[in-house]
């Protein structure tokens, strides 16, 4: 195969045409996407090797599978420092960043760097590759991405939500059962790496600063998340309360006469979608959209079993409306799929009630941006925060929400950021700084804000910061929080 790493498939060709049989491929990472990654590889033909600097239980098990399928396993982190000679492709992981010495090295060399997901683009097959439909942000992606998943099987299509969540992209792009439209929700991490991506509708739901330890500069992240729309065919979403999601659409490079499209929990002017009263109105894809609108849905539609519809997943619920309609789909789809969605685990999810106290788990919100969305959809709050900042300033969300603050219990590797913002924002909000760092930490964080709180407050798990410090992940974070809310209930006799 004759491999030319500028070559962008606008055309509808790719690389699934070409012969990728002795292309020599390295595979950076053994997660389930390098996994994947070299599987469908070997299965097509290409030399891969595969390296990872760890060497985990399931690594060591998908090593094993792999050998047998004729890849060259390589495990150590003596392995990921140069490239084997004669590579002509680097697969590489989300969680390897650009500064890694692998990937300077592979600079030096010039060789072509592509993600899990630009790889998936490439190996569409020529007719019948379904549809993207992408959605990137700093907060709501994956939500956002899954009701939009929704909408799309209410409309009789079949869909999936893939990419960061959901179907691994290449099990769903390769899938012997075509799926007739994807739902793809795109990283930062993942966008970095892909060049050729063509969607047919895309959105950014939002930008804050993230992972700036990962790209370097908050510039960088700005960039990744805006290469979402290059290449876009019909809609490029954007978030109308976010300039700067509509600047990311204003410098892309769109297939012409795609459209820019804007959601908004105000009323919407045309070519927006946005809320009426208590209906969610569609003014972009209708006839005579200046004088008109369709709805979509009521904001009872979105209530599901809560007792309010947040800001924030009000915003995600018009995003993914826009993407849908976008790519066709009727009014009472969009409806029909927002009533049968509901969330995932550990986003502002209820836990109890307990004596007048909400006790509310939104162990996602790993960064600023998704803890003020939290803070903000509550009045009287009793704030459990800490963890891996990440680099990211607390200053201003400490800030915007001090008063709405009863009481802040910290926890976490770097609690003493938050502490030093409470002291200069909030200094007579009481503070628990909790120095444990086992798991079994949360039984005290609920008996110090059970403490705190008092009939009508909250208390809201909206860490501001990654979980790796102290648990496995978020989802790890939430479940622990959740089983010492249900003991205390078991102590104290509450009821939910």
């Amino acid at each position: 195969m004759t491999f030319d790493p500028a070559y962008e498939p606008r055309s509808g060709l790719t690389h699934r045409d070409a012969d990728w049989s002795g292309l020599r491929v390295l595979v950076v990472g053994l997660g389930i996407s390098g996994f994947a990654a070299a599987d469908a590889l070997a299965e097509r033909g290409a030399r891969v090797t595969a390296v990872s600097r760890d060497t985990t239980d399931v690594i060591t098990e998908r090593a094993t599978i792999l050998d047998i399928l004729g890849v060259d396993v390589r495990l150590g982190p003596e392995h990921v420092v140069e490239p084997p000679d004669g590579t002509e492709l680097i697969i590489t992981s989300p969680g390897v960043p650009p500064h890694d010495p692998l990937m300077l090295a592979a600079a030096t060399r010039g060789l072509p760097v592509w993600g899990e997901v630009e790889l998936a683009w490439r190996m569409r097959p020529l007719e019948g590759a379904a549809p993207w439909l992408t959605v990137t942000g700093t907060n709501g992606k994956t939500t956002t991405v899954n009701m939009l998943a929704s909408i799309l099987r209410a409309a009789g299509l079949r869909a999936t939500s893939a990419g960061n969540v959901g179907t691994p992209i290449l099990e769903a792009v390769l899938h012997p059962q075509p799926y007739d439209v994807l739902a793809v929700e795109l990283s930062s991490f993942q966008l970095h790496w892909q060049r050729s991506i063509s969607a047919v509708a895309s959105a950014v739901l939002n930008v804050a600063p993230d992972h700036l330890d990962w790209h370097g500069s908050y510039a960088e992240y700005l960039r990744a998340k805006g290469k979402i729309y290059d290449n876009t065919h019909l809609a490029c979403v954007y978030n109308v309360a976010d300039i700067q999601t509509e600047q990311l659409v204003m410098e892309a490079e769109v297939v012409e006469g795609c459209r820019a499209i804007g959601f908004t929990t105000g009323i919407p002017a045309p070519s927006m979608i946005g809320v009426v009263d208590d209906v969610l109105a569609d003014r972009a894809f209708v006839e005579q959209r200046q004088r008109s609108a369709a709805e979509l849905c009521t904001l009872d539609d979105l209530r599901g079993d809560g007792p309010t519809v947040a800001p924030h997943y009000l915003a995600n619920a018009l995003a993914a409306a826009a993407l849908a309609r976008a790519y066709g789909v009727g009014p009472l789809a969009v409806r029909d799929g927002l009533r049968a969605f509901r969330p995932d685990r550990h986003r502002i999810a209820e836990v109890a009630t307990v004596r007048g106290v909400r006790w509310v788990n939104d162990s996602k919100a790993t960064n600023t941006h998704a803890a003020a969305a939290a803070l903000t959809s509550f009045d009287s709050v009793i704030w459990i925060a800490g963890g891996l900042l990440k680099g990211a300033d607390v200053d201003s969300l400490v800030e915007d929400v001090a008063s709405r603050l009863r009481g802040v219990i910290l926890i976490g590797a770097d609690r003493a950021r938050i502490a030093e913002a409470l002291a200069r924002h909030a200094p007579d909000v009481p503070v628990v700084d909790l120095p444990d760092t086992d798991t079994g930490v949360m039984d005290l964080v609920v008996s110090h804000a059970a403490r705190l709180a008092h009939p009508g407050d909250v208390v809201l798990l909206a860490p501001a910061a990654a979980s790796m410090d102290m648990f496995t992940n978020y989802g790890a974070r939430g479940d622990a929080f959740e089983a010492a809310v249900r003991r205390h209930m078991e102590a104290s006799g509450g009821d939910r």
